[in-house]
């Protein structure tokens, strides 16, 4: 199939934001479900890639366009796909979709309410923010590779500025003045790149093994290009912004976030710093290791000592982040797996505990745990079991998507490449090992707060009153009591002062929205090889010059 496909998965979003731009007012009755549409014909084509995907050539560039695009300096507008991107490309196009179905398909009477108080402007961040994404993944040449990279900046700066909360503005700060400084440093690794080796083709790049470049320059661009990818991961201790930012930003601020950014700094290690500088990568392996499995125990013992609830998932995401960099630090098939595949089960499985952290908070106000009172499972079972079972698999439990990628990169740290310190990977592999525990001991912990126990005072249980009947001549008794009326139905009340606040279980448009990741969590758990048949040969191949 022609390279149609790849321009049209970036042309649907970006013209649906134009669309937005310079026709706003003929939009407006149709606002709230025009960025669902969009997005859904966005999911719908990244969905025909894969189904036409040859799998049998997963280290083949498909859907392939190679076109000039600055022609005196020698630059093309070069698209593809292969067995790496096109996990990721369905993965952006799947949560980007989620997200616009959750504003959507939420509070039919006033979507202003739920799209914010700028919903035009909402649904064009959010199609901008998708064009970047999926660019990110498509793009083969270094410097298109990063203006893809850098698009995405502002939309999240302006996703997290606007609809955050109430530090959204240090929060959305810090985060693009990270970002910025790691982009300009990334740049300066390309730049030299380019310098040495006259080209900026990907796909001749990674074919040429790093030819034309020295050991010290190899090892020069692969620190300086590895530090703006660490800094997007986030590698510890680039990881600062990364709690703030998603402790303000709104629900799909936050999804995308951890589901897509995050990615596209480990993707980078893949496509680019790994196959084009190889020599560089034997050298830093050690490194990269050690600041990852330093992640993987920071990440874990902040979780233990947090509140907040999205501040808590924040920081596991630096933990799960880990992973990924020590599966690439060892240089390996085995290892590189693992990395590829946590990369897509950390992007399901935070994804669906950030919406989950958002619809608590959307019903209880504050994420704030020792707040909540506990006893989740007995005031709204569905919601509670959900959270639940979203924990369980980010744990790493054998036969959901969290376990695969975990256990191939501590499985690799066992045996990297010749040439790599064994005793010191093996070192590394214990101590990913106790990182493991501590994220099931914070995990268990989040659950004994949240989900476990009698509710506190704060969340009541209102009984429905019988037809005719106000609900203030009902008793209202406190949630867990054994004095509840027989035959009908509870619902959860937030008390606040003498008022109650009807909170619901799971609603429908929840449902709709999360119902596919756990589907899917559930389907790569049980059957990883779906997404490793794409993986391993492209493995075998980037990791083809190393020693």
């Amino acid at each position: 199939m022609t390279g149609w496909l790849s321009v049209a998965l970036l042309a649907v979003p970006l013209l649906g934001a134009l669309v937005l731009l310079l026709a706003p007012g003929a939009l407006r009755p149709v606002l709230r479900t025009y960025g669902l549409i969009l997005s859904g014909v966005t999911l719908a084509l990244a969905l025909v890639m894969a189904a036409t995907f040859d799998h049998g050539r997963p280290t083949s560039l498909q859907f392939a366009v190679d076109q000039p695009w600055i022609p005196g300096l020698g630059l093309r507008f070069h698209l593809g796909v292969d067995g790496i991107s096109l996990p990721l490309i369905v993965l952006t196009a799947l949560l980007t979709f989620l997200c616009f179905g959750y504003l959507s398909w939420g509070r039919p009477r006033t979507p202003s309410r739920f799209l914010g108080n700028r919903p035009r402007a909402l649904v064009f961040t959010l199609l901008v923010l998708e064009v970047g994404m999926i660019g990110t993944f498509l793009a083969l040449d270094l410097l298109l590779f990063f203006v893809f990279f850098e698009i995405v900046l502002i939309p999240m700066y302006f996703l997290i500025g606007i609809w955050g909360g109430a530090g959204r503005r240090a929060a959305s700060v810090k985060f693009i003045l990270y970002t910025l400084l790691g982009s300009v440093v990334m740049l300066l690794g390309l730049l030299l790149v380019w310098a040495r080796t006259g080209t900026l083709d990907i796909a001749e790049l990674a074919a040429a093994h790093g030819a034309g470049m020295s050991r010290s320059v190899q090892i020069l661009a692969f620190v300086a290009i590895g530090v703006g990818l660490a800094v997007k991961t986030p590698m510890w201790p680039l990881h600062t912004w990364l709690p703030d930012a998603h402790t303000e930003a709104p629900t799909v601020g936050s999804v995308l976030l951890a589901g897509v950014l995050l990615k596209m700094g480990t993707y980078g290690f893949a496509r680019i710093a790994i196959p084009v500088l190889p020599e560089g990568a034997a050298a830093v392996a050690p490194w990269l290791g050690a600041f990852a499995v330093a992640g993987i125990v920071y990440g874990a013992l902040a979780c233990l000592a947090q509140r907040d609830l999205k501040r808590m998932i924040a920081y596991s995401s630096v933990g799960h982040m880990g992973f990924v960099l020590l599966g690439f630090a060892t240089l390996t098939p085995v290892g590189v797996n693992g990395a590829l595949f946590a990369n897509v089960a950390h992007g399901l499985i935070t994804g669906l505990l950030f919406f989950l952290a958002g619809g608590i908070k959307d019903r209880y106000h504050t994420a704030d745990m020792p707040s909540l009172g506990g006893g989740l499972l007995a005031t709204m079972p569905r919601l509670g079991s959900v959270l639940t079972f979203a924990a369980i698999a980010s744990l790493g439990l054998p036969g959901l998507a969290g376990f695969w990628g975990e256990m191939l990169a501590l499985l690799g740290s066992f045996q990297p490449a010749s040439g790599l310190p064994r005793a010191l990977f093996r070192t590394y592999m214990v101590i990913g090992g106790l990182g493991a525990v501590l994220t099931a001991a914070y995990f268990v912990l989040m659950l004994s707060r949240v989900t476990h126990g009698r509710p506190s005072g704060a969340a009541r249980r209102r009984q429905t009153p019988p037809e005719g009947e106000t609900p203030d001549e009902r008793p209202v008794v406190p949630l867990g009591s054994e004095e509840t009326l027989a035959g009908q139905p509870a619902t959860a009340t937030l008390e606040v002062g003498h008022a109650t606040q009807r909170i619901d279980d799971l609603r429908s448009y929840e449902v709709a929205a999360w119902t596919p990741l756990v589907v899917l969590i559930v389907l790569f758990g049980l059957w990883p090889g779906l997404l490793l048949s794409l993986t391993t040969p492209v493995a075998q191949t980037l990791l083809g010059a190393l020693p």
